[in-house]
């Protein structure tokens, strides 16, 4: 009789074991297509994990990534032993032990499954499996017993385990460990354990402590319930649980346990996965358009290949330009609030409120669309609820977070975010093209429109320059031209006519110079220009050798900046002057690599000759009046350290109704350009005091400036410098027109005159 119960019990072993061996065939060869197929040993061998591609700045300072799965790699020694210790005594304790599949733990899930325990039996190479190929929701994978509940939990254990084994063959330990890390999941749309470290704790997986890392380690099991951010008495729970493991197995003593169990979770939240934090948020995201195109040209997915984009951008005047928007726009916006107490901002050319302005501004909502599509005509239910006040956050000045929260109704959110004043900045090397500064607007959260690059808006005077130089290459004016102040009429192909009035509203009648009438920036004088020019579109093909890409209309009124330009556009058309006549191409990205480090792409920027070199110069000289001379409009530059020693090229803008304020302005190095106004053009200020650009963009340029050249080690390693502009080796003109009695402003004696005929001259 004890013979028999031996036979049966070899027997059913043996069953047991046959089974099973059939089991995994049948499951690994996916018999009669039940089981869905395995992973391909080619995918095995070269396992392939979503990897977020890195955009940096020039000197070497993450400015972004840009993922589906926000996911970073590293290597093994990066990897803190806390988190190893964490994780061995967690979730696999023999792992150094086993090949793949722990036997140990796997039989004892059984009667720890019978006391009504759950435990969990996957080695940390199982875990690894379902990770890297999706065991549990890949479509490919499934079979037609992808359904049955129990049955296909156990066939996605029988490949994880098949897997496992594999793994094990082809990978060493710490390879696995760190493939692991590196492709788990933490919420938070943080990927692998550098990501994850950086999100919770802003600090890198080298550097984490061992509370920290039982936390993280912690999340494994299930990183939504265990969301330390959204359920934070779910992740203390678990984190001691980890540190209960971490005692059991000696790697901690019981008073170092009790001592983490009653610590606090500590968070330090960093902003690894906020598009709309950290440096540049306006420029990483124009940035990702363009790298999108390239990549589907290129046959590269810009989310998931794990590419290191090197930009132009230096982290050092980024954060100088956005610092100096920041103080410069809170102001501003404060005065715009005062101006306009107790009215509404948008008026038209009368200054009059304009009628029906919100209801057509809702109609541009993505919220009214919605409307629109779901409930038609039926007007009153969509104005019900675009009229029916809400929770909701909304952007301020006047918090440390910039944000509030409060109840407003769609139509009345409108109302409030249209009091709001938007800026665009963007600073540019004259001879690389290499942009170093992007400055989009002032908040990307909630105002994500771009304004260096997206938006165009009139440049008014700021376009002067571009026709000045266009006379000068055209029909060698000197800058010792004498042009009275006159109005200047002209007979529009439409059969009307157009007359150029300065900002004053009247007319001097007096003679300036042209350096006199820019830096005055004397409409009339510029209008004279264009009048000689006798062809608007002469001075729009100049614009567009200078590299202005929107549209201009071939009309007289085009010398005062009546056609839009965008920031992005004029800052480079600037350095051109800078740059001894040579237009080269604003750029901002210099070469890409992909994974592996290799070169994919290098960017070489377009060059070409614009102007004469001499033309160049005079443009520069003409410009320097706006600060040097004592009717210029950007006279306020002399007070700050940065002009000191140092030539500044410059003009202010400003458009009718002030609806838009400029300033461009140039030193030998750099060509910056800042536009201010509202979103719409009939939001503005109502006076030339506020409204001009002198007012509303000239501060953020000189504090941005002012910054820039007080940083000596970025001046030395960018090889900046103060200095003059440089000055042609054969300058064919004669300085001082005092000698032919045109009189000075302020206490600038460095007048042209050219070396023949006083008011011409063929350079």
């Amino acid at each position: 009789m004890y013979f028999k119960y031996i036979k049966i019990a070899w027997i059913s072993f043996a069953s047991i074991v046959s089974f099973a061996l059939l089991w995994f065939v049948l499951v690994g060869a996916d018999f009669l297509g039940l089981f869905g197929g395995m992973p391909e040993l080619t995918k095995l061998e070269n396992p392939e994990s979503e990897i977020a591609s890195e955009l940096y700045s020039a000197d070497g300072v993450l400015l972004g990534k840009y993922f589906r799965e926000n996911r970073s790699p590293i290597e093994h020694d990066k990897i803190s032993p806390n988190l190893l210790k964490a994780l061995y005594a967690t979730e696999d304790i023999r792992f150094d032990a086993h090949s793949g599949i722990d036997a140990k733990g796997t039989f004892a899930v059984i009667p720890s499954l019978l006391m009504g325990k759950r435990r969990g039996s996957s080695t940390i190479t199982q875990q690894l499996a379902k990770n890297l190929f999706k065991t549990r929701t890949a479509e490919e994978l499934e079979g037609a017993l992808s359904g049955v509940p129990v049955i296909s939990l156990l066939v996605s254990k029988t490949k994880e385990w098949i897997l496992a084994v594999q793994l094990e063959r082809s990978y060493t330990k710490k390879e696995i460990v760190t493939m692991y890390l590196n492709t788990s999941e933490f919420s938070q749309n943080a990927y692998g354990i550098q990501v994850a470290a950086k999100t919770y704790f802003n600090t890198s997986a080298d550097s984490v402590n061992l509370l920290q890392a039982s936390l993280l380690i912690g999340m494994l099991q299930n990183p939504t319930s265990f969301n330390p951010v959204r359920r934070p008495d779910r992740a203390t729970l678990r984190r001691n649980t980890v540190i209960e493991q971490m005692e059991k197995y000696d790697f901690i003593s019981s008073e170092e346990a009790e001592t983490m169990k009653s610590s606090p979770l500590n968070l330090n939240l960093g902003d690894a996965g906020d598009h709309n934090a950290g440096l540049a948020p306006y420029f990483r995201s124009y940035s990702a358009k363009f790298l999108q195109a390239w990549c589907k040209k290129n046959g590269h997915d810009l989310y998931s290949d794990g590419l290191k984009i090197y930009t132009t951008i230096d982290s050092r005047m980024q954060r100088y330009a956005e610092a100096a928007i920041d103080t410069h726009i809170r102001k501003l916006q404060k005065e715009f609030i005062v101006h306009w107490k107790g009215r509404n901002p948008w008026i038209d050319e009368n200054g009059k409120e304009i009628k029906n302005f919100l209801e057509i501004a809702q109609k541009k909502t993505e919220r009214y669309r919605e409307l629109k599509r779901m409930f038609g005509d039926d007007s009153l239910r969509i104005q019900k609820i675009m009229n029916t006040p809400v929770k909701m956050k909304v952007f301020t000045w006047d918090k440390p977070k910039l944000e509030k929260d409060t109840t407003l109704s769609p139509v009345d959110s409108i109302r409030y975010y249209k009091h709001f004043l938007q800026t665009g900045m963007m600073a540019m090397e004259v001879k690389t093209g290499h942009i170093k500064a992007w400055v989009g607007g002032t908040n990307h959260k909630y105002f994500q429109y771009d304004h260096v690059k997206q938006g165009a808006r009139q440049p008014g005077s700021t376009f002067k320059p571009i026709v000045y130089a266009t006379s000068i290459e055209e029909q060698g004016y000197s800058p010792c031209e004498r042009v009275t102040d006159i109005p200047r009429t002209f007979v529009l192909a439409t059969g009307g006519t157009w007359t150029a009035k300065n900002s004053s509203g009247g007319y001097s009648g007096a003679s300036f110079t042209l350096r006199q009438a820019l830096a005055a920036s004397i409409n009339t004088v510029a209008a004279y220009l264009m009048e000689k020019l006798k062809d608007p579109q002469i001075v729009i093909s100049y614009a567009q050798r200078l590299g202005i890409t929107t549209p201009l209309d071939a009309v007289p009124a085009l010398c005062l900046g009546s056609s839009d330009v965008s920031v992005y556009d004029l800052v480079g058309a600037y350095s051109t002057f800078a740059n001894k006549g040579t237009w080269v191409e604003p750029n901002f990205i210099t070469k890409i690599t992909d994974k592996s480090g290799k070169n994919i792409f290098q960017k070489i920027p377009q060059k070409k000759e614009v102007l004469s070199e001499q033309t160049a110069y005079i443009m520069t000289h003409l410009m320097r009046g706006s600060n040097e001379d004592g009717g210029g409009t950007a006279w306020e530059l002399r007070r700050y350290n940065f002009k000191k020693d140092n030539e500044i090229a410059s003009k202010t803008g400003t458009t009718s109704n002030y609806s838009d304020g400029w300033f461009m302005g140039m030193s030998k190095d750099l060509s910056v350009g800042v536009w201010t106004g509202g979103d719409d053009r009939s939001i503005h200020f109502r006076t030339i005091g506020l409204g001009a650009g002198a007012h509303m963009s000239l501060p953020p340029f000189a504090k941005f400036l002012e910054q820039v050249y007080a940083d000596q080690a970025l001046m030395k390693q960018l090889n900046y410098g103060k200095g003059k502009f440089p000055k042609p080796e054969q300058l064919r003109v004669e300085l001082d027109c005092t000698k032919y009695g045109f009189p000075t402003r302020g206490d600038s004696t460095e007048y042209f005159i050219p070396t023949g005929n006083p008011l011409r001259n063929d350079f």
